[in-house]
């Protein structure tokens, strides 16, 4: 195409006055412009590969490998002792052989001989409660580590094991062949620990009151680590703070435990007609048929004779799972129970809470409610929840999921009255650990290794969530402004978020609140919701019962949405760094005939650079040496001979209607004291009272690092400028943010 120069002169000049402004940008060492963080991540990621793609999709050789338990268990109330035999039959997908096997022993955290206690610095308190003081330095430290009786194969013959900790490897006859499955039987007790002394994601809770036992029981059996083709055997120790990584598989699991407790457990109650009465049957049988309100189903006045009887005889509950990564238990004779019927897209699901008279009236109102909605958001978001219920329990000072039954905290006064934290609290924890049944029960990534896969992911959901049920609920993660005090603190007590579970000092902060800020930023701010949701929904569906790494989730979420947010997973994942942008200067630039000699300078580059000249319009900046008063006044192609005979030539008076009537030039220079790139979001507000916002995308720092500047050309006159005005980017310092430079009030104002 044939270009007439003089007019590109003219428009340029027109309504691109920060070239000419800001002149070509000068040569800067790279250590200044730092070009890195627009760098393709490739060499921070894996390599794709024929298991794992460069799309983030699973490739055409990815395999998992399958664990299908069959377990016994018995509780021993009266001595809070648990004993379990279970068999195990695990299947090689994996196209190498195995020369043996690793499972978890989590529950041996809980021994005397847990090395856990000994990681942590420790300095003596000044003052420590009297039973604190027992427990630490007096008292025999609580000894609940698993008793392992025996190890053996489908014959009955004892298989070798070594146990390391946590740790259990089981040395095998032979090798395991790539499709071939090995049956193996365990046999184990321990002792069950008061969670709210002795700590723990699981265990039971006593009331003095009565002499009742609240059980939450996880972990509570040796469970198949992950083989995959990233790591290997995932066998890392479990040192309290990175969860867990399990395999799927199929579970059938009896529970054997005093005859008049009520229990909840993952998966489905294959003998209901055996442990509930006749009464508690129908009023189920109600709420699956209920979807406006919880039924209950074993009443409090029930619960609260259960709770007298300490009965002697026993009742087994009989569970069946399938393509679950875990199970857990809870049960009590304290339990009251509601339950109803939720319907998603294809499908219906039960939202069910447990929870000791102690709850009400707090727990009967929110609780299963919040399970439905719960349900029925992260499912608009995902995809539709796949198993048969959703469970809540109540337990004191607890917030921990497990496929299909979580426990959650949240309490009312002895005298049944609460405030709305604790209320919004307990939503809040109800949201989040129902969610988790999506990341990680389902989307199954690796806890101990990469909390944020899980706890950010469902953070970030959990907010969605939050914010739909009620649009004002006080969220603490998920808004940009919320985790500014985190990112702005000390850097030395900082890691990235691509950081291993046990390596984070700030571990809410970092592996909940900044990935959710983030991913919110990435979907209110820089992408959008339609391309946020679609991208996040495909990262959802491709690896639902799979196990994704980091790199699957950044490469599909770039992938289905066609944006390269490369700049974005460098910056808030793998480094520490803020965002602080600022507004440098300001300066009200006016058209003029006749060129000041900072022009003709211009001029003189330009030339040399540009043989082509024509008529010309300039742009004479307020305060330059040669500036006139008299051209502060609105703009006007009439009073420009040369640009009003180009327009008159040029357009045709439909044409002409349709330019734009600038009357104002204005050029913002932007300065980034924060290492992040992020988009630029102004707000201007005009003389009249009326507001304008403006947005920038992330690239605009791709050729300079510390500053960059824009002309706006506005029909108004501006009054103020504002940068981030509705705090999207998690700007840590706002108060470079506005023009004129708002004043800063002292504490003491």
């Amino acid at each position: 195409m044939r270009f007439n120069y003089a007019i590109l002169n003219v428009g340029l000049l027109l309504f691109t006055v920060g070239s000419f402004a800001q002149e070509a940008p000068k040569a800067t060492p790279s250590s200044e412009r730092n070009p890195d963080k627009f760098k393709q991540m490739y060499d921070l990621l894996a390599t794709p590969n024929m298991y794992r793609t460069a799309s983030g999709a699973p490739g055409p050789e990815y395999y998992q490998q399958q664990a299908d338990y069959k377990i016994n268990i018995e509780l021993d109330d009266k001595n809070t002792k648990l004993y379990g035999e279970e068999t195990i039959t695990y299947t090689n997908n994996a196209k190498e052989s195995l020369d043996y096997l690793w499972l978890q022993l989590d529950q041996n955290q809980q021994s005397r001989k847990s090395l856990s206690p000994l990681v942590n610095g420790e300095k003596t308190d000044p003052a420590i409660g009297v039973q604190g003081f027992s427990r630490k330095y007096l008292e025999e430290k609580f000894d609940g580590g698993f008793n392992i009786e025996f190890v053996k194969d489908a014959t009955g013959k004892p298989m070798q094991y070594t146990i390391n900790q946590t740790m259990m490897r089981i040395e095998l006859p032979k090798v395991l062949k790539h499709k071939e499955k090995i049956t193996f039987s365990i046999k184990w007790w321990y002792n069950i620990n008061n969670y709210l002394l002795d700590g723990g994601r699981s265990g039971y809770e006593h009331f003095d009151k009565d002499g009742n036992n609240l059980y939450i029981l996880a972990q509570f059996y040796p469970r198949m680590a992950v083989y995959n083709d990233v790591e290997g055997w995932q066998n890392q120790q479990f040192w309290g703070s990175g969860e867990f990584t399990l395999p799927f598989g199929n579970f059938e699991v009896n529970i054997t435990v005093p005859a008049d407790h009520i229990m909840e457990a993952t998966g489905t109650l294959l003998n209901r007609q055996e442990v509930f009465t006749t009464a508690q049957l129908a009023r189920l049988a109600i709420a699956e048929k209920t979807f406006d309100k919880p039924v209950v189903v074993v009443t409090q006045e029930e619960a609260e004779a259960a709770e007298k009887g300490f009965s002697d005889k026993k009742k087994t509950w009989k569970f069946k799972a399938e393509n679950v990564r875990d199970f857990g238990i809870a049960t009590s004779r304290k339990f009251i129970y509601d339950a109803m019927a939720v319907k998603l897209n294809s499908k219906t699901a039960m939202a069910v809470s447990v929870y000791p008279k102690e709850g009400n009236p707090l727990w009967g109102e929110y609780s299963t409610k919040a399970v439905a909605h719960t349900l029925k958001s992260y499912s608009n978001h995902t995809f539709d929840y796949p198993y048969p219920k959703a469970v809540s329990v109540h337990a004191q000072d607890q917030g921990m999921e497990y496929p299909m039954i979580c426990w959650n905290w949240g309490r009312p006064d002895a005298d049944g009255k609460y405030s709305d934290r604790v209320k919004n609290g307990m939503i809040s924890v109800i949201v989040h650990e129902v969610g988790h049944n999506f990341f990680p029960m389902i989307v199954n990534s690796d806890e101990r290794q990469w909390t944020w896969m899980d706890e950010g992911l469902n953070s970030f959901m959990e907010y969605m969530a939050l914010m739909e049920w009620d649009p004002n609920f006080p969220a603490d993660r998920g808004p940009a402004k919320n985790i500014v005090p985190y990112m702005s603190g000390d850097q030395k007590g900082l890691e990235p978020i691509m950081s291993n579970s046990e390596s984070i000092r700030q571990f809410g902060n970092n592996a909940y609140g900044k990935p959710a800020a983030g991913l919110n930023i990435l979907r209110e701010t820089i992408m959008g919701r339609e391309l946020f949701d679609y991208a996040f929904k495909t990262y959802a569906n491709r690896w639902k019962f799979k196990h994704p790494t980091p790199e699957d989730f950044f490469r599909t979420m770039e992938d289905a949405s066609a944006f390269d947010l490369d700049w974005f997973w460098r910056g808030w994942f793998y480094t520490t760094d803020n965002n602080d942008i600022g507004i440098k200067e300001v300066k009200k630039f006016f058209v003029s005939n006749e060129p000041t000699k900072e022009v003709e300078e211009f001029m003189k580059k330009r030339r040399r650079r540009n043989s082509n000249s024509g008529p010309m319009v300039y742009m004479v900046a307020d305060g330059s040496e040669d500036y006139k008063p008299e051209m502060n006044k609105p703009f006007q192609i009439k009073d420009f001979q040369a640009l009003d005979e180009y327009v008159n030539k040029t357009f045709s008076a439909e044409e002409k209607a349709k330019l734009k009537d600038p009357k104002y030039f204005y050029q913002v220079t932007f300065d980034k004291p924060g290492g992040l790139v992020m988009p630029i979001i102004v707000e201007l507000t005009f003389e009249d009272g009326t507001t304008e916002i403006q947005k920038f995308p992330a690239q605009i720092w791709r050729m300079n690092d510390k500053e960059v500047s824009r002309t706006f050309a506005t029909q108004k006159v501006i009054t103020k400028i504002v940068l981030d005005p509705k705090l999207e980017t998690a700007d840590v310092d706002t108060a470079n943010n506005t023009w004129p430079k708002a004043e800063v009030k002292s504490k003491f104002d």
